[in-house]
Protein backbone atom coordinates (compact mmCIF):
# COMPACT_ATOMS: atom_id res chain seq x y z
CA UNK A 1 0.00 0.00 0.00
CA UNK A 2 1.70 3.41 -1.32
CA UNK A 3 1.88 5.94 1.58
CA UNK A 4 2.23 9.82 1.78
CA UNK A 5 5.71 10.39 3.19
CA UNK A 6 6.69 14.18 4.58
CA UNK A 7 9.83 14.31 4.90
CA UNK A 8 11.11 17.40 7.21
CA UNK A 9 14.47 18.24 6.83
CA UNK A 10 15.84 20.70 9.36
CA UNK A 11 19.50 21.59 7.96
CA UNK A 12 20.08 24.80 7.46
CA UNK A 13 22.26 23.72 5.02
CA UNK A 14 21.38 22.64 1.49
CA UNK A 15 23.14 19.41 0.87
CA UNK A 16 24.31 19.52 4.70
CA UNK A 17 25.06 15.74 6.21
CA UNK A 18 21.09 15.41 7.54
CA UNK A 19 19.74 17.27 3.76
CA UNK A 20 21.66 14.50 2.01
CA UNK A 21 20.35 11.54 3.96
CA UNK A 22 16.82 12.70 3.82
CA UNK A 23 17.46 13.05 -0.20
CA UNK A 24 18.45 9.21 -0.05
CA UNK A 25 15.49 8.17 2.18
CA UNK A 26 13.38 9.56 -0.49
CA UNK A 27 14.74 8.16 -3.29
CA UNK A 28 14.34 4.37 -1.63
CA UNK A 29 10.51 5.50 -0.60
CA UNK A 30 9.70 6.44 -3.84
CA UNK A 31 11.56 3.58 -5.43
CA UNK A 32 8.92 1.29 -3.25
CA UNK A 33 5.97 3.16 -4.85
CA UNK A 34 5.61 5.76 -2.29
CA UNK A 35 4.21 9.52 -2.74
CA UNK A 36 7.32 11.54 -1.20
CA UNK A 37 7.59 15.10 0.05
CA UNK A 38 10.89 16.54 1.46
CA UNK A 39 10.66 19.94 2.53
CA UNK A 40 13.60 22.18 3.67
CA UNK A 41 12.94 24.19 6.74
CA UNK A 42 15.16 26.53 6.18
CA UNK A 43 13.77 27.99 2.77
CA UNK A 44 10.46 28.30 4.66
CA UNK A 45 9.08 31.12 6.28
CA UNK A 46 8.47 30.09 10.02
CA UNK A 47 8.74 31.88 13.11
CA UNK A 48 8.93 31.08 16.90
CA UNK A 49 6.15 30.78 18.64
CA UNK A 50 5.28 33.41 21.11
CA UNK A 51 2.83 31.55 23.61
CA UNK A 52 0.22 33.74 22.81
CA UNK A 53 -2.44 31.10 23.81
CA UNK A 54 -5.00 32.11 20.78
CA UNK A 55 -4.52 28.48 19.33
CA UNK A 56 -5.55 26.72 22.15
CA UNK A 57 -8.75 27.70 21.42
CA UNK A 58 -9.40 28.62 18.29
CA UNK A 59 -6.52 25.68 16.71
CA UNK A 60 -4.94 28.34 14.41
CA UNK A 61 -2.10 29.88 14.81
CA UNK A 62 -2.47 33.98 14.46
CA UNK A 63 0.94 34.58 12.67
CA UNK A 64 1.27 34.52 9.15
CA UNK A 65 3.84 32.49 7.82
CA UNK A 66 4.49 29.29 6.20
CA UNK A 67 3.73 27.42 9.51
CA UNK A 68 -0.26 26.47 8.25
CA UNK A 69 0.32 25.23 4.93
CA UNK A 70 3.33 22.98 6.52
CA UNK A 71 1.03 21.59 9.56
CA UNK A 72 -1.43 20.53 7.04
CA UNK A 73 1.05 18.81 5.22
CA UNK A 74 1.91 17.47 8.16
CA UNK A 75 -1.67 16.69 9.14
CA UNK A 76 -2.19 14.74 5.87
CA UNK A 77 0.58 12.91 5.92
CA UNK A 78 0.74 8.93 6.57
CA UNK A 79 4.75 9.09 7.46
CA UNK A 80 6.83 11.47 8.71
CA UNK A 81 10.34 11.90 8.85
CA UNK A 82 12.49 14.50 11.12
CA UNK A 83 15.69 14.97 10.22
CA UNK A 84 17.81 17.00 11.77
CA UNK A 85 22.01 17.94 12.68
CA UNK A 86 22.92 17.49 15.96
CA UNK A 87 24.16 21.21 17.63
CA UNK A 88 25.12 20.78 21.62
CA UNK A 89 23.47 17.56 21.71
CA UNK A 90 20.11 18.12 21.16
CA UNK A 91 17.85 18.88 17.58
CA UNK A 92 18.96 22.51 15.47
CA UNK A 93 16.40 25.45 16.20
CA UNK A 94 14.76 25.12 12.91
CA UNK A 95 13.29 21.11 13.92
CA UNK A 96 12.49 22.94 17.65
CA UNK A 97 10.68 25.95 16.18
CA UNK A 98 8.82 23.50 13.70
CA UNK A 99 7.88 21.51 16.98
CA UNK A 100 6.77 24.36 18.92
CA UNK A 101 4.52 25.92 16.67
CA UNK A 102 2.44 22.48 15.96
CA UNK A 103 0.46 23.31 19.18
CA UNK A 104 -2.58 24.58 17.26
CA UNK A 105 -3.55 21.00 15.96
CA UNK A 106 -0.78 18.78 17.09
CA UNK A 107 -3.71 16.67 18.19
CA UNK A 108 -4.42 15.67 14.33
CA UNK A 109 -1.08 13.94 14.34
CA UNK A 110 -2.36 10.70 15.26
CA UNK A 111 -1.88 7.38 14.24
CA UNK A 112 1.05 8.47 12.33
CA UNK A 113 4.45 6.92 11.67
CA UNK A 114 7.78 8.25 12.39
CA UNK A 115 11.41 7.88 11.00
CA UNK A 116 14.07 10.06 12.66
CA UNK A 117 17.15 10.86 11.00
CA UNK A 118 20.10 12.86 12.87
CA UNK A 119 23.70 13.77 11.91
CA UNK A 120 26.74 14.61 13.87
CA UNK A 121 30.63 15.18 14.40
CA UNK A 122 30.48 13.08 17.49
CA UNK A 123 31.18 9.32 16.68
CA UNK A 124 29.55 7.88 19.63
CA UNK A 125 25.94 6.79 18.68
CA UNK A 126 25.08 6.68 22.37
CA UNK A 127 25.71 10.71 22.82
CA UNK A 128 22.77 11.42 20.64
CA UNK A 129 20.37 9.44 22.67
CA UNK A 130 19.52 13.36 24.45
CA UNK A 131 18.78 14.54 21.02
CA UNK A 132 16.34 11.25 20.63
CA UNK A 133 15.00 11.24 23.53
CA UNK A 134 14.12 15.60 22.65
CA UNK A 135 12.19 14.41 19.97
CA UNK A 136 10.61 12.13 21.69
CA UNK A 137 8.94 14.58 23.72
CA UNK A 138 6.89 15.71 21.04
CA UNK A 139 6.37 12.60 19.27
CA UNK A 140 5.95 9.82 21.68
CA UNK A 141 5.00 12.20 24.62
CA UNK A 142 2.61 14.15 23.21
CA UNK A 143 0.64 12.40 19.78
CA UNK A 144 -1.86 10.24 20.37
CA UNK A 145 -0.79 6.34 18.53
CA UNK A 146 2.47 7.67 17.29
CA UNK A 147 4.71 4.72 15.86
CA UNK A 148 8.41 4.99 15.88
CA UNK A 149 9.83 3.10 12.85
CA UNK A 150 13.48 3.71 12.27
CA UNK A 151 16.32 5.79 13.84
CA UNK A 152 18.99 6.94 11.27
CA UNK A 153 22.14 8.01 13.70
CA UNK A 154 24.76 9.74 11.12
CA UNK A 155 27.57 10.14 13.42
CA UNK A 156 31.39 10.94 12.42
CA UNK A 157 30.07 13.36 10.06
CA UNK A 158 30.76 17.31 10.42
CA UNK A 159 32.09 18.95 6.85
CA UNK A 160 29.02 19.84 4.42
CA UNK A 161 28.49 16.68 2.25
CA UNK A 162 30.67 14.43 4.39
CA UNK A 163 28.10 11.84 5.09
CA UNK A 164 28.23 11.21 1.34
CA UNK A 165 31.32 8.89 1.88
CA UNK A 166 29.65 7.09 4.89
CA UNK A 167 27.47 3.76 4.87
CA UNK A 168 24.88 6.29 6.30
CA UNK A 169 24.06 7.12 3.09
CA UNK A 170 22.98 3.43 2.28
CA UNK A 171 21.35 3.12 5.47
CA UNK A 172 19.37 5.86 4.57
CA UNK A 173 18.57 4.53 1.51
CA UNK A 174 17.09 1.08 2.61
CA UNK A 175 15.51 2.55 5.47
CA UNK A 176 13.21 4.64 3.04
CA UNK A 177 13.17 1.63 0.54
CA UNK A 178 11.24 -0.24 3.95
CA UNK A 179 8.77 2.26 4.91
Amino acid sequence: MSKQILILSASPRKGGNSDVLCDAFRRGAEESGHKVEKLRLSERNIHYCTGCGVCNNTHRCVQQDDMAQVLEQMVQADVIVLATPVYFYTMDAQLKTLIDRTVPRYTELSNKEFYYILTAADTNQAMLEKTVESIRGFTLDCLDTPVERGILYGTGVWKTGEVKHTKHLEDAYQMGRQV
